[in-house]
C-alpha cells in the first residue's frame, strides 16, 4: 500500500522532471542555432555633422518664424528672441542648441529623417 502512494507519487515528479530537461534541451538548441544563423545585427551609427557644417547651416530667430513652432527635439515652443536653426531643403526649425547637439550625432533632420548632405549645407545669401 505505501509503495503505491510512493509510486503514485513519484512517476508524475519523474514526468514532470523529464518533459522539463527536453524542453530546456530544445530551447537551448533553438537560441544556439538562431544566434549562431542570425547574429545580432549592430545599428548603423551616421557620423553626425562637424562643428564647421554646423556653422553653415542657417540661423534665424523665432520672431522670423511665421507661427510658432514646437522644437520637435526638446518639446518647447520657440519664442520671439530663441535663437533657432533652419535645416535646409526640409525647411524644419529648432532651438539652435537642440539641433547643434542632434546633428553633431546624426546627419538627418530630427523631424522627417531628410539626410543632410555635408557638401550642401553652405548658407545662401538672398540676392
Amino acid at each position: 500500500m505505501l509503495d503505491t502512494v510512493l509510486l503514485a507519487l513519484f512517476l508524475p515528479c519523474l514526468g514532470m522532471s523529464a518533459i522539463f530537461v527536453v524542453y530546456m534541451c530544445l530551447l537551448y538548441a533553438t537560441t544556439r542555432h538562431r544566434s549562431d544563423s542570425n547574429p545580432p545585427l549592430k545599428p548603423v551609427t551616421d557620423k553626425g555633422l562637424s562643428p564647421l557644417d554646423l556653422e553653415n547651416l542657417p540661423k534665424i530667430t523665432g520672431k522670423e518664424l511665421l507661427a510658432p513652432i514646437e522644437c520637435a527635439v526638446c518639446l518647447d515652443d520657440i519664442v520671439d528672441e530663441q535663437p533657432a536653426r533652419l535645416l535646409p531643403g526640409c525647411n524644419h526649425a529648432f532651438h539652435l542648441q537642440c539641433a547643434d547637439t542632434w546633428l553633431s550625432k546624426h546627419p538627418m533632420c530630427p523631424l522627417c529623417r531628410a539626410k543632410l548632405d555635408p557638401q550642401n549645407l553652405k548658407s545662401e545669401s538672398p540676392c
